[in-house]
């Protein structure tokens, strides 16, 4: 399955129904070789910058901003090739939303406020000079701006 087929129908999809179908794919491509934790702590961190409202309104449009995601930023003709990963990611995806849907003190934070990440060992953005909040496998979360809540 090809990511530009996966965008196509997110794109044509009601809101929210394609937002688990986002959050997948945002899981599948960062993260799918990583700890669950880590699968987990990627999804909180697009569902938190959902809530804010800063990159976009849904889960869709924050995990395909301009160079936010890798929705966003890998080429579109790349192939989804493991299904095993992908049911991973689906599971994580559905789980996380029901988690992120309850009210904000009963929500599990792996990652608490943090709005950003990177694999130190594919990027190094200025913003990752700051103290992060927590690294789980390959991933180091870091809080560069305060979202709510």
């Amino acid at each position: 399955m090809k990511l530009a087929f996966i965008l196509w129908l997110a794109s044509v999809l009601p809101q929210p129904v394609a937002d688990p179908l986002c959050l997948t794919t945002t899981i599948y491509l960062e993260a799918r070789d990583q700890p669950v934790a880590g699968q987990r702590a990627v999804a909180e961190v697009a569902l938190r910058r959902a809530d804010s409202g800063l990159w976009g309104e849904s889960v869709c449009a924050v995990v395909t901003a301009h160079k936010q995601f890798a929705p966003g930023i890998v080429d579109p003709r790349m192939r989804l090739k493991n299904p095993v990963a992908w049911a991973k990611s689906a599971r994580i995806a559905y789980a996380m939303q029901a988690d992120w849907a309850l009210p904000v003190g009963q929500r599990v934070e792996r990652v608490p406020g943090a709005s950003h990440f990177v694999a130190l060992d594919k990027a190094s953005p200025a913003w990752a000079s700051n103290t992060p909040v927590a690294t789980i496998g390959d991933h180091t979360f870091y809080r560069i701006q305060r979202l709510a809540p």
